[in-house]
């Protein structure tokens, strides 16, 4: 966390993006297991934002403090996420396992089934800003990140562990 307002506050992403992250009176903050306020979340904390996203504003549903302080930059410089630039291309490239699908088939979820997916994948590839969270035929859910050049779909089983991204 960067810094804050009444209604909010600020964060950069693992990759440097600018999040602005939009508070409600129905927020929920939490670190490790147990609840906290709004109050206990500090300037320099690693957050997790889960929430509506419209382009990198978050209307939070829930914000988790994460352990340690580097917002999840070293994970995401080990799994190669690539920062968004402008006019850069994406790699045509992929690791694990990624499941048969054709993008834009599956059915959108949301709540707290998104929540988790999400949560998992930003675990082992962070620094996107997730955007939807697509349960696929198979079982699988899809990821879709914006805000990062690389990767762009992040997939993960019905058991949340991640099985590939590209």
């Amino acid at each position: 966390m960067e810094t804050t307002s009444a209604s909010g506050f600020t964060f950069s992403t693992a990759t440097g993006v600018e999040v602005t992250v939009k508070e409600t009176p129905t927020t929920k903050y939490t670190k490790k297991t147990h609840r906290i306020s709004e109050k206990d979340v500090k300037k320099g904390q690693s957050v997790l934002v889960l929430g509506l996203v419209d382009s990198a504003t978050i209307t939070a549903a829930q914000v988790i403090v994460q352990p340690g302080g580097d917002g999840g930059a070293a994970a995401a410089n080990a799994a190669g996420v690539i920062p968004f630039q402008k006019g850069t291309p994406s790699p045509a490239k992929s690791v694990g396992q990624i499941p048969d699908y054709t993008e834009g088939e599956g059915t959108i979820v949301s709540g707290v089934m998104a929540f988790k997916v999400t949560k998992s994948a930003q675990a082992v590839v962070p620094g996107g800003i997730a955007d939807r969270v697509v349960k696929l035929n198979d079982g699988s859910y899809e990821v879709h990140n914006i805000s990062v050049n690389w990767p762009h779909h992040v997939f993960v089983s019905k058991d949340f562990k991640v099985l590939g991204y590209e």
